[in-house]
């Protein structure tokens, strides 16, 4: 409650901290509460206009106001909430995770697994043996977390892996692994990214170092809004 209306929460804590029964408060057991942009009065319980808060019945009171504020007031948005959840996880599998894995399907693997990411992936143009990819898995396995971050987010959009790993990826049409895929190359091009099909666009460069520098400009200009191709 606090955290949501502080002003609201200080007052509620007042009337239960002291003697309210002398003091002329004039409090029923009904409140004004926007309702879709228009304030209406809504009774706590069934007559509670005409109920007065005593000392008696605060606590009550306090426990009505908060659950009218963080459930009732929002029914209607926390409805379309869980309705969109459940597609997600199905209600009955809920009980079958704990918090932690509940955080991990939906927003992903915090660290990034380079094996697993090099395992599935897929080539366009170029195959493992190719010395571009190898100086590319060299480069990435060298990279910072920050780095292997700003990469992942540069060429899929996302800046964490599916909970399942890089096997999981999807792309606009459904599932699709990471792809690394061949363009001409040309003095000073970058490599470019299709976030949409996971896809990291690279020119055959002719070094390693070479391939770190453009790599290197590419993401930090990625990360400044840089155009993806």
């Amino acid at each position: 409650m606090a955290s949501i209306d502080p002003d609201y929460a200080k007052n509620l804590q007042w009337i239960l901290d002291h003697d309210i029964d002398n003091l002329g408060l004039d409090l029923t057991f009904s409140v004004e509460t926007d309702v879709f942009g228009v304030m209406q009065e809504v009774e706590l319980k069934p007559g509670g206009s005409n109920i007065t808060v005593t000392e008696e019945n605060k606590t009550e009171y306090a426990q009505l106001v908060t659950e009218l504020i963080m459930t009732r007031a929002i029914q209607p948005q926390i409805n379309s909430f869980l309705s969109g959840f459940h597609q997600y996880i199905p209600k009955s599998l809920i009980q079958m995770f704990d918090g932690y894995e509940l955080e991990l399907m939906l927003s992903g693997i915090p660290e990034i697994d380079i094996s697993d990411w090099e395992n599935h992936t897929e080539y366009n143009g170029y195959d493992r043996q190719s010395p571009v990819i190898q100086w590319f898995w060299e480069i990435v396995k060298d990279f910072s977390q920050e780095n292997r971050v700003l990469l992942l987010q540069f060429t899929t959009g996302s800046s964490r892996v599916p909970f399942g790993g890089f096997a999981k990826f999807v792309g606009g049409g459904g599932p699709q692994h990471f792809t690394i895929a061949i363009v001409p190359y040309k003095e000073h091009t970058l490599p470019t990214a299709s976030t949409c099909i996971n896809m990291l666009k690279m020119p055959e460069y002719k070094s390693k170092t070479e391939l770190h520098n453009r790599l290197m400009v590419a993401l930090q200009c990625g990360n400044q809004g840089y155009a993806f191709a």
